[in-house]
């Protein structure tokens, strides 16, 4: 069964910049290109989680038809290891995996998946996100 010191191993040999949190044993921060947010990532056997904080949902939920449509067709059409959610009024990326048959190739790609869906994706989210708050969205669904 892999662990904890497995998944660190994993990450030094990808060359990932990361940290480990220090009061939450098996938690790491892993740093992707750029001034993308960092992917906590979680070993708490018997699974891996990998989380990315993407952005926050404010407002009405009926106002975010367009953003909440998006998030789904990236969901079905582009990821294979990840996939968005929605949690306590944020959008995260989330992903788990297996412990014990966890292998290099299956982190590597997953964190690779993150960082390609952030670079292509969060900018058009954000936008998505303000375009539903702002004052003619509402009105023009009100009309």
């Amino acid at each position: 069964m892999r662990s904890v010191q497995d998944v660190e191993a994993y990450l030094g040999k990808m060359n990932r910049r990361y940290s480990p949190i220090d009061d939450q044993p098996g938690t790491f921060l892993v740093r992707g290109a750029g001034n993308m947010p960092p992917t906590a990532l979680l070993v708490a056997p018997p699974i891996v989680v990998l989380r990315v904080h993407v952005g926050d949902i404010t407002g009405d939920a009926s106002m975010n038809g367009e953003l909440y449509e998006k998030l789904l067709t990236i969901n079905a059409k582009s990821l294979v290891h990840t996939s968005f959610g929605l949690e306590d009024g944020k959008i995260v990326l989330v992903s788990a995996l297996e412990l014990e048959n966890l292998d290099y190739n299956e982190l590597a790609a997953t964190l690779d998946e993150i960082d390609v869906t952030l670079a292509q994706q969060v900018a058009k989210l954000k936008e998505l996100s303000v375009k539903a708050q702002s004052p003619a969205s509402s009105s023009q669904r009100n009309a």
